[in-house]
C-alpha cells in the first residue's frame, strides 16, 4: 500500500471508497486541522505518495493551502466547484478525477 488519499468526513471516504481497485489507505481529517494535528496524522505514511481530494469549498480550499505548506510534496486531485462536495460528486466523475490522479478504479 503505497498511496495515501486524504479526504475531509467519512462521507467523502465511503463515497470513494468502494471505487478503487488497489489497496490504499483513505484518511479522513474530520474538519478543519492545524499543521501540527496535520503532521500528526500523516506521520506514519511518511514517504507515501499523497493525494489530496478535498471538497470545492472554503474549507476545503483551506485545507489544500495548509497542505500545499506543510506537504509540498502532496498531489492534488480536484472535483469541478460545479458540485461543491466530494461525497456529492457523480460516481463517473469520481472515476475520472481518481484515474488523473493514477488510481486504479474498479470498472462500472
Amino acid at each position: 500500500m503505497d498511496k495515501v488519499i486524504i479526504v475531509e468526513g467519512r462521507s467523502d471516504k465511503t463515497r470513494i471508497e468502494p471505487l478503487i481497485a488497489e489497496p490504499v489507505t483513505i484518511l479522513c481529517t474530520n474538519g478543519t486541522v492545524s499543521a501540527v494535528r496535520l503532521e500528526e496524522l500523516l506521520a506514519p505514511y511518511e514517504g507515501l505518495d499523497l493525494i489530496v481530494l478535498v471538497d470545492a469549498d472554503k474549507s476545503g480550499e483551506s485545507l489544500r493551502k495548509l497542505f500545499k505548506k506543510v506537504f509540498p510534496e502532496a498531489r492534488h486531485a480536484y472535483i469541478d466547484r460545479s458540485y461543491k462536495e466530494v461525497a456529492a460528486t457523480p460516481v463517473r466523475i469520481l472515476l475520472d478525477v481518481l484515474i488523473g490522479a493514477n488510481v486504479r478504479v474498479n470498472t462500472l
